[in-house]
């Protein structure tokens, strides 16, 4: 499996409603965003796995992996990987259903404690956040950039950023050692999928110019 680095899309329901959905996503991974995760906290469970379906098809085609935002039982249905929060289940047992070669994200918002506790049950990568004011989660609590510093130190994995991140400070993300952004409105509140294929451009060049 590549390394995983580079753009981590972000969906947003509400962003990408009225048949916005595939077309920008297909121009975000067109931009060359590596990780897509699929977010949808609605209960309509079967247009849920009718979108994730056509997504998964679409990241195939990319060459980009499609992670479910807590959602397991559709990651083990449809053989893609899973990010879970801090109150979405136990991601030991997740592991265990998807297998070691499944992608599993873990939310660690600013501690570096949960970070250990998410590596010791098998997460694949860690991700923390905010470090920005966030559109998606205001409410989040802040976390330092020097975070991913010690974050970089103390763990032999991938790190996510994520939380407000813009094309003008993800710099600051990856120069404390982020390996990938996880972006959401700098992405997807554009008014066509041209600008989205054209913003996701300009952060996976970001990741060219390291």
């Amino acid at each position: 499996m590549k390394p995983l680095r580079g753009l981590y899309a972000i969906t947003d329901s509400q962003l990408l409603a009225d048949g916005r959905l595939l077309p920008y996503v297909e121009a975000a991974l067109k931009g060359g965003a590596k990780l897509l995760q699929y977010r949808d906290k609605s209960d309509d469970a079967a247009r849920r796995l009718r979108q994730a379906e056509a997504l998964r098809d679409l990241c195939l085609r990319h060459g980009a992996q499609l992670i479910v935002n807590d959602d397991l039982e559709l990651a083990a249905r449809l053989g893609v990987g899973l990010h879970l929060g801090q109150e979405d289940g136990s991601l030991s047992a997740a592991r265990a259903l998807l297998g070691h070669k499944a992608i599993i994200g873990a939310t660690c918002h600013a501690s570096l404690e949960l970070a250990e506790q998410a590596r010791s049950e098998g997460a694949s990568y860690l991700a923390f956040g905010r470090f920005f004011t966030s559109n998606t989660k205001p409410g989040a609590p802040a976390a330092p950039l020097e975070l991913l510093e010690q974050a970089r130190t103390r763990f032999r994995l991938p790190l996510v950023a994520i939380g407000g991140v813009t094309l003008d400070n993800a710099p600051q993300l990856l120069a404390r050692g982020a390996s990938m952004v996880a972006v959401v409105h700098a992405l997807f509140a554009a008014p066509n999928a041209a600008e989205v294929e054209r913003r996701a451009h300009a952060f996976s060049q970001l990741f060219a110019d390291i």
